[in-house]
C-alpha cells in the first residue's frame, strides 16, 4: 500500500499532467550518496529539497546534490537579514507538511510554499527528486520544477 506522503506527491504531479513515473526502491535515498546509488545517477543530478525558515515563514529551496546552499543568498533574494534565515527543523517539516528528512519532495505542499530553484540545476536535462519518503523518487526536468513550484530561479550556491 502506498504511503500517504507519496500519495500527496503523486496527486500533485497528476494534477499538473506529469507523465513520468514515481519509482520505489528497497534501498534508501536518505542521503545524496544513497540516492545516487539507488537511482543510478551522479550526485549532482540528485535534487535536494530543503525547507528553510525565512523570517519565520517556510521557503522551499531546491538545489543540486553536489552543491551547498548559501543562507546569505537566500536572505538577499528574500530581502531579509541573514539572521532571519535558518534551516527548518525536521520535526517542523514533518508536523506541518508530512514529509520526513530524506524524503522531502519538491512538490505536494498544502498550502504551496514559495520556492527558490538554484540556477545550477539548469545544467541538467533531468534531476531525481524524492517523492515523499526515503524510498520513493521521480525524474523531473528543471523547467518543470520551476513551473510546478511557481518558483524563482536564482543563484543559491555557497
Amino acid at each position: 500500500m502506498e504511503n500517504e506522503a507519496v500519495k500527496n506527491v503523486r496527486s500533485f504531479l497528476e494534477s499538473k499532467g506529469y507523465d513520468g513515473t514515481i519509482h520505489h526502491t528497497d534501498d534508501t535515498i536518505f542521503t545524496v550518496e544513497d540516492a545516487s546509488r539507488a537511482v543510478g545517477a551522479p550526485p549532482e543530478e540528485i535534487l535536494k529539497s530543503l525547507v528553510f525558515m525565512v523570517s519565520g515563514d517556510p521557503v522551499l529551496v531546491l538545489m543540486s546534490g553536489d552543491n551547498r546552499v548559501d543562507p546569505k543568498r537566500i536572505a538577499s533574494v528574500m530581502g531579509t537579514a541573514n539572521s532571519k534565515v535558518k534551516m527548518a527543523q525536521p520535526d517542523y517539516v514533518y508536523s506541518n507538511f508530512g514529509y520526513k528528512v530524506g524524503g522531502v519532495p519538491p512538490v505536494g505542499y498544502l498550502p504551496s510554499l514559495p520556492a527558490l530553484v538554484d540556477e545550477e540545476l539548469s545544467r541538467f536535462d533531468v534531476v531525481w527528486a524524492a517523492a515523499g519518503t526515503d524510498h520513493d523518487f521521480f525524474p523531473i526536468s528543471p523547467e518543470l520544477l520551476l513551473e510546478y513550484t511557481e518558483g524563482r530561479m536564482v543563484s543559491l550556491k555557497k
